[in-house]
C-alpha cells in the first residue's frame, strides 16, 4: 500500500507571522516538525515597507515563500465612545492591515510567479460574535475583516493557484489569555458555551494547521474553520487585563525541520 504523504511539508517554506508566542509559535513548530524549513516573524511594526523589507529578507534566504501563516495580533478593550483613534489603528494596523499587506507581498514577490501557495489567515471566534461586557470592538471588527478578506482573496488569487483560508480559534492559553483563563468564571464559561466544556489545549490545533498549509488541501479555499464558542452570543462575563502592547521592530527565529532554537521550551498555543 503506497504512503499517504500529502501533509509532508518537506521542501516547502514557511513565513510565520506572530510567531514567537501563542498559537503562531506552536503552528511554526508544527510545520517544522512536518519537515518545513520555517521564518518566523514576531511583527509589532506594520509599516508597508517594513513588510516588504521582511517579505524581501526570506526570498532572498530561501528562494521562495510557499506557506504564510498571518497569526500577529492584539486585542484593546476600550468602550468605544471613549476609545482612542490611536487604540483603534493599532489593532486595525496589527489585525487586519498588517496581515493583507504582507499576503500582498507574499504573492507578488514570490507565489505569484511560481504559481503555488498556501496563506492561513488565524483569525479568532470573534470573528463570528461580539460579547455584552468584553468591549472588544476594534478586535471584532479587524477579525471579521480578515474573515472577509481570505473569501474575497480566495476567489482573486486562486487562478494562480493559490489558496487562503483561515482558523478562527477559541480560547487557548497565551499571553493575551492568561489573565483570565484560568479564572473560575471563565472556566464556567467553557463549561457552558464549548462543546468540549473546557479552553483548547496547546497542540491541539496542529493538525488542522499542517492540512491547510499542506498539499492535502489543495482543493479547499476561501474556508474560515471556527473551532469553537459558535454559540456563546450572550455571554455577559467581563474581566480586566493588561493593554500594554508595545510596537517594536521586527525581529527573526529560523527553525529547521524538525527542531526549535536552542533553549527554546515548549510554547503555549492562543489567540
Amino acid at each position: 500500500m503506497m504512503k499517504y504523504d500529502k501533509f509532508d511539508l518537506t521542501g516547502k517554506v514557511a513565513l510565520c507571522a506572530g510567531g514567537s508566542s501563542g498559537l503562531g509559535y506552536q503552528f511554526a513548530r508544527a510545520m517544522a516538525s512536518a519537515g518545513a524549513d520555517v521564518a518566523i516573524v514576531a511583527r509589532r511594526e506594520t509599516k508597508p515597507e517594513t513588510i516588504t523589507k521582511c517579505v524581501e529578507d526570506v526570498v532572498a534566504h530561501y528562494g521562495r515563500i510557499d506557506i504564510l501563516v498571518n497569526s500577529a495580533g492584539i486585542p484593546c478593550r476600550n468602550v468605544a465612545e471613549t476609545q482612542s483613534y490611536e487604540d483603534w489603528m493599532l489593532v486595525m494596523d496589527s489585525d487586519l492591515n498588517g496581515p493583507f499587506w504582507l499576503m500582498h507581498e507574499c504573492v507578488r514577490l514570490s507565489m505569484k510567479e511560481r504559481q503555488y501557495g498556501k496563506i492561513i489567515n488565524i483569525a479568532s471566534i470573534h470573528a463570528f460574535v461580539s460579547r455584552l461586557g468584553y468591549n472588544t470592538n476594534a478586535y471584532c471588527a479587524a477579525k471579521g475583516g480578515l474573515l472577509m478578506l481570505t473569501k474575497s482573496l480566495a476567489q482573486e488569487w486562486a487562478k494562480y493557484n493559490i489558496t487562503v483560508n483561515g482558523i478562527a480559534p477559541g480560547y487557548f492559553p497565551s499571553e493575551l489569555t492568561g489573565a483570565y483563563i484560568d479564572a473560575p468564571a471563565f472556566k464556567k464559561v467553557c463549561e457552558d458555551y464549548s462543546p468540549m466544556g473546557r479552553p483548547g489545549i496547546t497542540g491541539e490545533m496542529d493538525g488542522l494547521c499542517i492540512y491547510l498549509a499542506s498539499d492535502a488541501s489543495s482543493f479547499t479555499t476561501g474556508r474560515m474553520i471556527e473551532t469553537d464558542l459558535r454559540g456563546c452570543q450572550d455571554e455577559r462575563i467581563c474581566w480586566k487585563s493588561s493593554d500594554d502592547y508595545r510596537r517594536g521592530p521586527w525581529h527573526w527565529i529560523l527553525l529547521r525541520p524538525g527542531g526549535c532554537p536552542p533553549g527554546d521550551e515548549a510554547g503555549t498555543g492562543g489567540h
